[in-house]
């Protein structure tokens, strides 16, 4: 190394341009440095929220556009939510809540309470009362779960005049042949833990308090094999949620201990689609070992609508490649709003009167969505071409605006922040997030599939993982019944009594699609019908 270029220049005017460029790199390198610890700080902020502070992201709505950045010149939309100085209520008599009626189509006991005999004579003239009426008053009363036993009795008969002709009543197809549990029984454990998040063991317990010894392992066995003869049936469902025009698809993960080619605490997926459609409405879920693209491709094979997801890139490939209409989700987009507020170790719904910068920056950018969802909500109920009108009218200048501003902003705010992260997203997903407003039938997030994952997420935190690919499957499709049913207004408990025990004799396929949950053929009686 040449020892004599590390000393500084003897020439004063080089030796000045020397700690000159010296300054500039150590300022730029504190800078780096600054930026750097900022944004740690802003991770550890926002890390510390999410374990300790609330999941929902509620923000304070007094605040919410109220900081509007004069050079920018945008004004906040007129649909802001803004709480005024004063309020003014009128005076008004409130009616005490009615309880409802209990629904009529449930089994009523008559308790009658009687006088006493000695009671029943008049105590003035001493003659006997005449009854001309009574008062009820009703209860709702739970029996708790019954358990009995099924006792297939199979008459046999045989000829008087030979005693070799002999005839045995056949045995019905069951769910589980030569099993002890019954479509009731298979029925109720997979609602308790597909729908109640109620793992497996617990149920075990529950059993063993009413006196009966089911092992885990076996309620293992039958769930897997019950998601294995709802096959037919899920096919179907695929095949008609395919013939749609609009999905919402997404995706979380899932922890499958005996997978080949992958070590147990890996990570694999259940992959979840809905189609919107408000009078046939189906969920069905997915399990994979990945979140490939390849995976998205398999699940939308034949698809050519509109789909809605997040900002995955693996559903890049399907899109370009079918030509498929792709919606964002401002629901993701609003959620790294929120982060910003967090991040500098803000409660968003206990704001400070004078936040700071990043903050107020936030929550402008909040006012402006928020103000589309105002709008949204103001137009749930109308039919598909008024939306589209609404939305052409209102809601397009509240996102022309939104876009000015962040456009005017981006240039101002570190790119490794969470401000800059949420004005990238923004800007990068703007060609996705502006088309809901093309269609009065699209929707402004992505919210319908996440909350359908949800109650999986739910029951993931009790039962941990699954076991074998085969319960992952077996999960998928049990869960996409469940779902599908009570999107459909039945009772899932119901339906999959009803399913457990027709599909066993289904001999074709018009037996199998009498079994939809949305056939004519299904019968929607008041056992089957959800009332929730």
């Amino acid at each position: 190394m040449d020892v004599d270029a590390l000393k500084p220049p003897t020439d004063i005017e080089a030796l000045h341009r020397h700690y000159r460029a010296e300054l500039t790199r150590q300022e730029a390198l504190l800078t780096h440095r600054a930026e750097e610890i900022a944004y740690l700080r802003e991770q550890v902020q926002l890390l510390l929220a999410n374990r300790f502070g609330a999941s929902r992201e509620k923000v304070s709505e007094a605040q919410l556009g109220l900081f509007n950045e004069a050079e920018l010149e945008v004004s906040v939309p007129e649909q802001k939510l803004e709480e005024p100085d004063t309020l003014t209520v009128p005076e008004h008599q409130r009616e005490r809540a009615r309880r409802k009626p209990l629904p009529e189509y449930l089994e009523r006991v008559d308790i009658i309470h009687d006088l006493t005999e000695s009671e029943k004579v008049c105590a003035e003239h001493g003659v006997a009362l005449e009854c001309f009426g009574e008062e009820s008053a009703e209860q709702l009363d739970i029996v708790p779960a019954k358990v009995r036993v099924l006792r297939h009795k199979r008459l046999k008969y045989c000829c008087p005049c030979c005693e070799g002709y002999i005839v045995t009543a056949p045995m019905p197809a069951q769910p589980i042949p030569k099993g002890i549990a019954s479509p009731g029984l298979l029925a109720y454990s997979a609602t308790s833990k597909f729908l109640d998040a109620l793992p497996l063991y617990r149920q075990v317990q529950i059993f063993s308090r009413m006196g009966v010894d089911v092992s885990r392992a076996s309620l293992a066995s039958w769930m897997v094999r019950c998601g294995a003869l709802v096959q037919p049936l899920i096919n179907l469902l695929r095949e008609e949620l395919l013939q749609c025009s609009y999905l919402q698809m997404d995706e979380t993960t899932m922890q499958v201990l005996k997978e080949a080619g992958k070590a147990p605490e890996s990570i694999s997926y259940l992959w979840a689609q809905q189609s919107i459609d408000a009078q046939r409405p189906i969920f069905l879920f997915e399990y994979a070992p990945s979140r490939s693209g390849e995976v998205a491709k398999r699940l939308l094979d034949g698809f050519t609508g509109s789909v809605q997801v997040d900002a995955y890139a693996g559903y890049n490939a399907v899109v370009r490649e079918q030509a498929l209409v792709r919606l964002g989700c401002w629901a993701h987009a609003r959620r790294r709003w929120v982060d910003v507020i967090k991040a500098q170790g803000l409660n968003p719904k206990k704001l400070p009167l004078k936040p700071p910068t990043k903050a107020k920056r936030a929550l402008t950018g909040l006012g402006y969505i928020q103000s589309l969802y105002a709008i949204e909500r103001r137009i749930k109920d109308d039919p598909p071409d008024e939306r589209y009108r609404i939305r052409q009218r209102d809601s397009v200048p509240v996102l022309v605006k939104l876009k000015t501003w962040a456009d005017r902003l981006r240039p101002k705010v570190v790119p490794k922040s969470k401000l800059g992260d949420a004005l990238q997203y923004l800007n990068n997903q703007w060609p996705t997030l502006v088309r809901y407003c093309d269609d009065g039938r699209y929707r402004m997030d992505n919210n319908g599939i996440e909350n359908a994952i949800r109650p999986f997420c739910l029951g993931k935190k009790n039962w941990l993982f699954a076991d074998s690919v085969g319960g992952a499957k077996a999960s998928a499709n049990l869960y996409s019944l469940i779902h599908t049913a009570k999107a459909n207004g039945l009772e899932p408990y119901a339906y999959l009594r009803h399913v457990f025990t027709e599909l066993p004799k289904a001999t074709s396929l018009e037996d199998i699609e009498a079994l939809l949950l949305y056939h004519p053929a299904l019968n929607l009686t008041n056992d089957l019908r959800s009332t929730s």
